[in-house]
């Protein structure tokens, strides 16, 4: 059973909604024991930096996570803004971070090259043997929606990159604790075999 984070700051139901297309029991919570009987939890996050993480603590969550994920070492994913709030900190906002990841989220530069949010569909280029990336070609693409982009500290937690103007960290990975800036429930094939990795780690 994955346990889906509601926190009030992600669209759960396509996630639950690919996932059963998948085969995979998930449910939608923030109940602590439910989350302590999960094989693993998804992170979602749709919105801004402070926002979320003043969620999860209003929800008592940030004690319930640290516990399994860095102490129990369960498996997490956290997609789109829910990988953001995995590093220490975002030039969105003030609050901390997760502070599992080194690294901070940091926001693009509009131009005339570029447009922000940085909306649709992109390559990944996969930079090491990613847990997530078995059964993905070299041509796989993910649709993306964010205004903000990741940069690690160490570059060996990054497994994916993408380019928008510039390069950044799509997808990190490390020890027990995955994330994603695409947004895999949106990305058709490519985010099946995706989630499926992940349901498999």
């Amino acid at each position: 059973m994955i346990a889906i984070i509601d926190y009030e700051m992600g669209n759960c139901r396509s996630i639950v909604n690919m996932l059963y297309r998948l085969g995979i029991n998930s449910i939608i919570t923030r109940d602590h024991e439910k989350i302590k009987s999960a094989d693993k939890i998804i992170l979602p996050g749709v919105g801004s930096f402070d926002a979320a993480m003043a969620n999860l603590k209003k929800h008592n969550l940030i004690n319930i996570l640290n516990q399994e994920v860095m102490e129990k070492k369960c498996p997490i994913l956290g997609i789109c803004l829910g990988m953001q709030i995995l590093t220490e900190k975002s030039q969105e906002g003030k609050l901390r971070g997760l502070g599992w990841i080194s690294g901070e989220a940091k926001k693009f530069k509009a131009n005339q090259d570029i447009k922000v949010p940085h909306m649709g569909w992109n390559y990944v280029e996969v930079n090491k043997n990613s847990k997530l990336s078995n059964g993905l070609s070299h041509d796989s693409k993910f649709y993306f929606v964010h205004s903000y982009y990741v940069n690690v500290k160490n570059n060996e937690e990054s497994s994916m990159k993408t380019n928008y103007s510039l390069e950044f960290d799509s997808a990190i990975e490390k020890d027990n604790i995955f994330g994603v800036q695409f947004h895999p429930e949106k990305s058709h094939k490519y985010g099946m075999q995706l989630l499926k990795n992940f349901s498999d780690v």
